[in-house]
Parts: structure tokens; C-alpha cells; sequence
């Protein structure tokens, strides 16, 4: 978390919503420990990784429905999801997302 939030408090200035995604749980193999942040603007701004590179797209794409809705959600990519063998999550293991509205 410590690493996006310089630009969490710059889209903040700006007066830009965000969402924030961080692992919560790691189920086998995995890109990424729980506690991994990633951080999305209004405008597709990305910093942080939850998963080095191979679900950011996807992650992106939720967080964007999330800054438009305003709801939280779990997300789960797995080797098994097509989704995740599709944007890359070749690891062999699962990673679950806690994704939700960045509140100033």
C-alpha cells in the first residue's frame, strides 16, 4: 500500500476517483503475497500490482466497474478460470481480490 499512495494523494488533488485492489488471500502458486496493492484512476491511471503483470488487465477492468458503481467485490482469478489462463495467471495457483472505491 505504502507504494501507491503518493498517487492516491495526486489524483486526490485532482480531484479524481480511484479504486484500490489488494490480494487478500493466495490459494498455491502465486504472483503475489496478500497484502499486494494496486491502485486505479477514473481515467485507467494504474500503479501498484497485484499479480506482476499477468491479471492487471482484468484487475483494471473491475476497478473501473467499481469507480462507476461504487460497490466492493471479491475477485478470484484461478489457472482454472479461462479468464485467467486467457490474461496470463499461469502460476498454477489462485489469487482472490478485494477491490473497492479509494474514500479520500
Amino acid at each position: 500500500m505504502k507504494e501507491i499512495v503518493k498517487d492516491l494523494d495526486r489524483w486526490r488533488r485532482q480531484g479524481k476517483a480511484a479504486a484500490v485492489a489488494r490480494v487478500v488471500d493466495v490459494d498455491g502458486s502465486g504472483p503475489r503475497d496478500p497484502g499486494a496493492a494496486m491502485a486505479v484512476s477514473e481515467d485507467g491511471q494504474v500503479v501498484g500490482s497485484v499479480s506482476g503483470g499477468c491479471v492487471e488487465g482484468a484487475v483494471v477492468e473491475e476497478a473501473l466497474q467499481v469507480i462507476e458503481s461504487g460497490d466492493r467485490r471479491m475477485v478470484t482469478f484461478g489457472y482454472s478460470d479461462d479468464e485467467a489462463f486467457a490474461v496470463g495467471l499461469t502460476c498454477g495457483g489462485t489469487i482472490h481480490l478485494y477491490i473497492e472505491p479509494f474514500d479520500w
